[in-house]
C-alpha cells in the first residue's frame, strides 16, 4: 500500500507557493518595499559585518588553522561536546560572528572529512548564535536603550549555547567518529604546528590563489544570505497584510494568558518566529508596561530561535552535505526554551544586581580615545580583567605541565 504523505507534501507545497505568488500580485507596493527593507538590511548591516569574517575563515582553513585547533583542543572537544578537536574553530569563529558562518565552516569540515556526519550536526547545533555586537548594539542598546540588558541577554545567549552543545553531544550516540590518535611523543603545541603545516601543503594553493578563491566563495555565500533576508521580508509582510500574522497572534496571545503571561507578548514571540531583528523589536516595546525580567526572558528565547530566516540559510548550507536539518531545529528549539528559562531565573537576577551598581562595564558604551587606558577605568574593572588575564595564563600553565608530564610517563 502506497503512502499519502509524499502527495500531501507536494500538494501543500504547490498550494502554500501558489498562495505567495497570488499574494505579491495583489500587495505589489507593500512588497516592493518590504523588499527594499531587506535588501538594505543586507547591504547596510550583514554584508560588512560577515563579509571578513567569511573570507578568514576561508583562508585560515585554507592555511590549516583547522588543523592546528583539532589536535590543540582535541582532549577538550572530544570528552565535553563529542566532536573533534576541529570543531573548536567553527565554535570560535561562530560566536564571535553570528549566524550562519558556522553552518558554513560546519559543511566545509564535512567535505574535508574532517568530522562525521552526527558531529557535524552536533557542532553546527550549538555554535549558530547571534554575535556580541547584535545582541549589545542592535538590541540592546538600538531597541531597549539600556547597555546593562546586553550583559544579561549576552550571559544568558551564550552560557545557554553551550548547555545545547552538552545535551547534543548525546546526539546519535553509536554513530561512526572521525578518528584521532596521536601518531608521536612530541609535545601537544608542536604536533598541531605539524599537522597546520601538512594541511597547507595538501591544500597547495599559492596565497593569492587562496585569497581569490575565499573572495569568490564568500560572495556566493553572501548573496544566498540576502537573497533569504530579501525573501523573508517580504513573506512576512504579505502575512500581516492576509492577517496571519494577527491571527497566530491572537492564539498565542491566549496561550499565554492561561500561564498568567501578558497577551502581548505573542505578537514578539511570533514576529521573532519569523525574523529575530523584529521580533526582539517587538519585545523592546513591552519592556516599559511589563517586568523587565519577563521582557527579557522573551528577548533572549527570540535571539536563540535566530528566525525562519536563518534557518533557511543553515538548512540551504547542510543541504550540501549529507548532515540532517532535523537536530539543528531541535537544538535551537532547545536553545530558544533553555535562554528564556535562564533569562527569567538568572538573567532577572543578574539584571537586578546591575540596576544596583552604580555603573557597568565601560566596554560596552561608546568610549573616547582617551578613556582606552586601563588604568584609567573603575577599580573593580581593572580587577576583573587582571584576573580574567590571570586566570587564562594559569590554565595555560597547568595544560602545558600536564601535557609535559603525560609525554614524559608515555613509553617511547
Amino acid at each position: 500500500m502506497h503512502s499519502f504523505k509524499p502527495y500531501v507534501t507536494t500538494l501543500l507545497l504547490a498550494v502554500s507557493c501558489f498562495v505567495i505568488a497570488t499574494s505579491l500580485l495583489l500587495f505589489p507596493e507593500a512588497s516592493f518595499l518590504a523588499a527594499l527593507r531587506g535588501l538594505k538590511i543586507w547591504w547596510d548591516v550583514v554584508f560588512p559585518a560577515l563579509l571578513p569574517f567569511f573570507i578568514t575563515s576561508e583562508i585560515l582553513l585554507g592555511l590549516g588553522l583547522a588543523h592546528f585547533m583539532g589536535v590543540l583542543l582535541e582532549p577538550l572537544m572530544r570528552p565535553v561536546f563529542n566532536i573533534p578537536g576541529s570543531g573548536s574553530f567553527v565554535w570560535t569563529m561562530g560566536f564571535a560572528s553570528g549566524y550562519p558562518i558556522s553552518a558554513k565552516l560546519t559543511t566545509q569540515l564535512r567535505t574535508r572529512n574532517l568530522i562525521s556526519r552526527a558531529e557535524g550536526e552536533r557542532l553546527v547545533s550549538y555554535t549558530t548564535t547571534a554575535d556580541p555586537v547584535f545582541i549589545t548594539g542592535a538590541v540592546a542598546v538600538g531597541f531597549f536603550h539600556s547597555v546593562k540588558v546586553g550583559l544579561v541577554l549576552m550571559a544568558a545567549h551564550y552560557i545557554t549555547a553551550i548547555m545545547v552543545g552538552l545535551v547534543m553531544s548525546r546526539h546519535a550516540p553509536h554513530a561512526p567518529r572521525t578518528p584521532y590518535a596521536q601518531t608521536s611523543n612530541r609535545s601537544l603545541l608542536t604536533r598541531a604546528f605539524l599537522a597546520m603545516h601538512r594541511a597547507r601543503l595538501e591544500d597547495g594553493r599559492a596565497l593569492g590563489k587562496l585569497m581569490g578563491d575565499a573572495v569568490a566563495s564568500s560572495l556566493q555565500t553572501q548573496l544566498m544570505v540576502g537573497g533569504f533576508i530579501l525573501f523573508f521580508s517580504v513573506l512576512l509582510t504579505l502575512f500581516m497584510k492576509l492577517n496571519l500574522i494577527a491571527l497566530l497572534s491572537a492564539a498565542l496571545g491566549g496561550l499565554l494568558g492561561l500561564f498568567g503571561a501578558p497577551g502581548e507578548a505573542a505578537q514578539a514571540f511570533v514576529y521573532g518566529l519569523f525574523e529575530v531583528t523584529l521580533g526582539a523589536k517587538q519585545a523592546s516595546d513591552l519592556f516599559a508596561s511589563y517586568t523587565p525580567g519577563f521582557v527579557l526572558a522573551v528577548a533572549s528565547a527570540v535571539l536563540a530561535w535566530g528566525g525562519l530566516s536563518v534557518h533557511a540559510q543553515v538548512a540551504s548550507m547542510l543541504a550540501q552535505t549529507d548532515m540532517r536539518y532535523g537536530p539543528f531545529l531541535f537544538a535551537r528549539a532547545l536553545h530558544a526554551v533553555l535562554a528564556f528559562l535562564f533569562t527569567y531565573t538568572a538573567g532577572s537576577f543578574l539584571y537586578g544586581r546591575l540596576q544596583q551598581a552604580s555603573a557597568v562595564p565601560t566596554w560596552a558604551t561608546s568610549l573616547a580615545p582617551e578613556q582606552l587606558s586601563l588604568w584609567k577605568q573603575p577599580s573593580y574593572y581593572t580587577f576583573s580583567l587582571l584576573v580574567c588575564a590571570a586566570s587564562l595564563t594559569l590554565t595555560a600553565l597547568l595544560w602545558q605541565i600536564y601535557s609535559w608530564f603525560r609525554m614524559r610517563k608515555e613509553p617511547r
